[in-house]
């Protein structure tokens, strides 16, 4: 069985792109950060591994709106390697998370501090108060959205 759970911090901002063709469905990589268990930094060692996700359709359009670098989120999905043949003619090996499943793993007001400086463009005491978000920190569904047109379950 191929199935991975990971839980990391998003290196970067999510690139959505959108496929060829007549039937173009919207394709989002990023990477995630995952903390190597049990590992101490020792003289420059990796204690992270930066590992690239894909996500398609609805959760690919759901990453680049709401996943900001800094943020905590979990994934599941599958592993999948390939490789390809570079301009200079080097076979390069790749290994990506196809991702099934993507959620926040932070509370809102965690991912809002990892997110104070990291190119969102607001500094610390600038951010407004999203109007769309009640006292409990959930987002409020929009008028007119039925469940079919949610990324969630």
């Amino acid at each position: 069985m191929n199935y991975v759970v990971l839980m990391g911090r998003l290196a970067q901002n999510p690139e959505l792109r959108y496929s060829r063709g007549e039937d173009s469905i919207a394709v989002a990589n990023y990477v995630l950060a995952v903390d190597r268990r049990g590992r101490r930094e020792e003289q420059g060692q990796q204690t992270a591994d930066f590992l690239r996700c894909i996500v398609f359709g609805r959760g690919a359009e759901f990453a680049d709106k709401y996943f900001r670098k800094g943020q905590r989120v979990l994934v599941s999905g599958r592993i999948q390697t390939g490789s390809y043949t570079n301009r200079e003619g080097q076979k390069i090996y790749t290994t990506d998370i196809v991702v099934d499943n993507q959620e926040f793993a932070d509370s809102k007001g965690a991912g809002s501090e990892a997110n104070e400086g990291a190119g969102n463009g607001k500094g610390a005491g600038e951010r407004k108060p999203d109007r769309n978000v009640s006292e409990e920190g959930f987002m409020q569904i929009p008028e007119g959205i039925d469940d079919e047109e949610l990324p969630f379950n």
